[in-house]
């Protein structure tokens, strides 16, 4: 099986590769992929049979539903031009319609093994809606189509099955699974954590501030919270409990860290890739977007990290137990100069579909050059299952979350309830965007992040798009929501995660992680309403949108943790709301109703200094009082 797998990861790659021309001026496939769906169908055929050998239940069955799987993507393969010449979504022959119920059975079963009861039931229920959709109740009601109708769009179409997310997932989202298990298997994870314990490991809260900027570097790399949480936790935990800090507080960190790593551009998760894909533009253009509201995240979670230890008085690890930056750096700069020139790809020449291949082509060819890091025959066979592996998941859900996007766009439902939740909001853009982040928060819990963002990105971004918000602003702020229940109780999973590790208790960890990434709760909300903080706008008007960020950020940070500095801790909670309150002032660029009287961004930052001040003076005059008192 694991050679099946290697063989997929390998078919899989040269595909995507030829597709884009990286190995001559034209494709060398060119004879047999004559046209888009040529290529779907191979790469769908590659990958979704080995869900059943990485998945197993009963080997021959297993085997039977695997070879199954190739001869009807091999099926649809030889008569792809056929399927779209002759129009075969509308109207297929009888034995292509049934192939279509096969390859919706089976691509079903393979989300259930792949990624769990929840999606497939999800998927389940929204792909066979078509056939009783005229029957729903009021705002969902929708187009009816038979079941031939509905198996064929589902398996031939271009909006379902391989509808936005497998196209981004074939076209860029391979190239950059592709890097960061690269930079994983090179030993690229050691060289960041090493880094980041040679930069901060020292100070105070030293190695939570190491798990912020190790776990952020990583998980950008992996786009998985859980993964990076098993990998950098399984070091930065034990690290942080034996400088004082409690077990729950020390998992929390670590999950926060790796949640905002998937937010944290170059490569960010798959997500990010089919945002791209949905909002038309180059993926660099994503990257750019996210770039400062994830530094906002981190800056935030970093203060929250060193307000905690300065309250507890936790210190830093000695010196000598640290490894040093040049050391570091002189052992694993090529690590460095790979991501720079991935970065250098995306930004410069905009050529972000070659970006990841060639930049991990660069980095592989490095690595053979370091005695210590160099690859042997089983590295590069372990690196390609791994690949294989990820690539199978990741085929599974996202076409599986294509049956959702068909039947939204084969009944028409994708267009009537962006209307109906326009006219449930009113004209209250903050009730749109309050529904939109419980309801993002709530899918978060049970799809995945790329499930509910996608699902929302059909329903509720349109809806606030027409509130007269930033495209680019929506889209992330659906992101962000749908990212906190990896945080956030009862689901948590990240924190659940991050406990295992740290030997504590899951609730507590996850209530943990929940006020340590407090921060992330505000933060979507700051840049939905505010363009210059996804670089929307003259380069004066962003700069003061950032300033104005990162102040208001920072004293909602000291007021979630009651601390104050020179001032010490701050225990009564309407001086710490007060801090809270001119936070939210400062941060925001405005605050309906109020902007409808008059009271604009520049009233609301005097308003936030003036509570600052009243907080500071209260604060002095309470530890005076106390101090005479004793």
């Amino acid at each position: 099986m694991r050679y099946l797998v290697i063989a997929g990861a390998v078919i899989s790659l040269f595909l995507a590769m030829d597709a884009l021309r990286l190995f001559t001026s034209t494709q060398l496939l060119s004879s047999w992929i004559r046209i888009e769906t040529h290529y779907y169908f191979a790469l769908l055929g590659s990958l979704l049979p080995l869900a059943f050998l990485i998945f197993p239940r009963i080997r021959f069955v297993d085997s039977v539903l695997s070879i199954l799987t190739i001869s009807i993507c091999g099926y649809f393969f030889f008569n792809a031009e056929p399927i779209v010449d002759e129009g075969w979504e509308f109207g297929a022959p009888e034995l292509a319609t049934w192939m279509s119920f096969a390859l919706w059975v089976l691509l079903l079963e393979a989300v259930r093994r792949s990624s769990g009861w929840a999606i497939f039931g999800i998927a389940l229920v929204f792909s066979i809606m078509p056939m009783f959709a005229d029957h729903l109740p009021g705002p969902f009601a929708g187009l009816q189509s038979t079941p031939q109708e509905a198996a064929v769009y589902h398996a031939l179409s271009i909006e379902s099955i391989f509808g936005l997310p497998f196209r981004a997932f074939a076209d860029l989202v391979i190239g950059f699974i592709l890097f960061g298990i690269a930079l994983q298997y090179t030993g690229g994870g050691k060289f960041f954590l090493d880094l980041a314990f040679a930069i901060l490991g020292h100070v105070r809260g030293g190695p939570a501030k190491v798990a912020i900027l190790s776990s952020g570097l990583m998980g950008s790399m992996s786009g998985s919270v859980i993964t990076n949480v098993l990998t950098t936790g399984q070091l930065t935990i034990p690290a942080m409990k034996e400088t004082g800090m409690s077990p729950e507080t020390a998992a929390g960190v670590e999950a926060c860290a790796s949640t905002g790593g998937v937010l944290l551009p170059p490569i960010m998760g798959s997500t990010a890739f089919v945002m791209a894909t949905f909002l038309e533009v180059p993926y660099y253009q994503v990257a750019l977007a996210a770039a400062i509201p994830a530094l906002l995240y981190f800056f935030g979670l970093f203060l929250q990290v060193d307000a905690y230890a300065a309250t507890v008085g936790l210190k830093g690890m000695p010196r000598e137990e640290l490894p040093g930056i040049a050391e570091t750096l002189k052992g694993g700069w090529f690590y460095l100069g790979a991501f720079a020139a991935l970065i250098f790809l995306l930004l410069v020449l905009q050529r972000e579909a070659v970006a990841p291949y060639i930049a991990t082509g660069l980095l592989l060819v490095l690595n053979q050059l370091s005695p210590k890091h160099r690859w042997r025959m089983a590295d590069l066979t372990e690196f390609l299952a791994a690949t294989g592996k990820l690539l199978v998941e990741l085929v599974c859900v996202l076409a599986g979350v294509g049956l959702i996007v068909g039947a939204l766009s084969v009944t028409g439902l994708s267009g009537t309830l962006v209307n109906d939740l326009l006219y449930l909001a009113g004209d209250s853009l903050w009730l749109l965007l309050i529904m939109g982040a419980v309801t993002s928060f709530v899918l978060g819990i049970g799809m995945t992040v790329t499930a509910a963002y996608i699902f929302l990105a059909i329903v509720l971004a349109p809806a606030l798009i027409q509130g007269n918000m930033d495209p680019m602003s929506v889209h992330l702020f659906i992101l962000y929501w749908a990212m906190l229940s990896f945080i956030t109780p009862p689901v948590a999973l990240g924190a659940y995660a991050a406990a295992s590790i740290a030997g504590s208790n899951p609730m507590r960890t996850g209530f943990a992680a929940m006020k340590l990434g407090s921060v992330i709760y505000f933060i979507p909300f700051i840049f939905v309403l505010d363009p210059g903080l996804i670089m929307k706008g003259a380069p004066m008007a962003v700069a003061q949108s950032v300033l104005e960020a990162l102040l208001g950020i920072w004293l909602i940070v000291l007021g979630i943790q009651g601390y104050l500095p020179f001032l010490g801790v701050v225990r009564s909670m309407l001086r710490r709301g007060g801090l809270v309150l001119a936070g939210l002032l400062i941060a925001l660029p405005r605050i309906e109703p109020w902007a409808d009287i008059g009271f604009d961004n520049s009233m609301q930052i005097v308003a936030g200094t003036l509570v600052v001040v009243l907080v500071v003076a209260w604060q002095r005059y309470a530890g005076r009082a106390a101090q005479a008192g004793q």
